[in-house]
């Protein structure tokens, strides 16, 4: 048992004299300073979520890529409005028509038919116009932002 003693004090001696060397060599460094840099896709990582944070402003080719966009995006929206709004007319319709939803509706036969027919007639109609008003939407707005456009093109052709 005494062996076991005095063998704890000398491991006891010896960690204390390994943390003395430790903190020596620590202090050492400290002196020196320490330094320690981020890989390269630690510093990507960095800037793509400082620049998330920071006012930048807009490059011109940016801006000219979302002009053109807004443009196609608005035609594009207005048309499905068009397409989606007569074709539900167009069903609606047709299905006054040939199914007993006139009946449910409390229509006979012929009122079902008087009410269908110009209902669907005016949603086929709406919906053939989907296409017609993104052309028409679409010329407008090129109109509308054509000197912006302009401008862009040929401050970025002059560089």
């Amino acid at each position: 048992m005494e062996n076991n003693n005095e063998n704890n004090g000398s491991n006891e001696n010896n960690m204390n004299e390994a943390n003395k060397v430790n903190s020596e060599n620590n202090s050492g460094n400290t002196s020196r300073g320490f330094s320690y840099t981020y890989s390269a896709r630690e510093q990507a990582e960095l800037k793509r979520i400082r620049d998330k944070y920071t006012n930048k402003e807009e490059d011109k080719l940016e801006r000219l890529r979302k002009l053109d966009r807004s443009v196609a995006n608005k035609a594009q929206s207005v048309s499905m409005i068009f397409g989606v709004i007569g074709t539900l007319l167009l069903g609606f319709g047709m299905s006054i028509i040939m199914t007993s939803i006139g009946a449910q509706l409390g229509m006979n036969q012929a009122v079902a038919m008087l009410v269908g027919i110009p209902t669907g007639t005016v949603g086929g109609v709406i919906a053939s116009l989907a296409y017609p008003m993104y052309n028409l939407v679409l010329k407008r707005e090129r109109e509308k932002i054509a000197p912006e456009v302009i401008r862009l093109t040929d401050e970025l052709m002059k560089k």
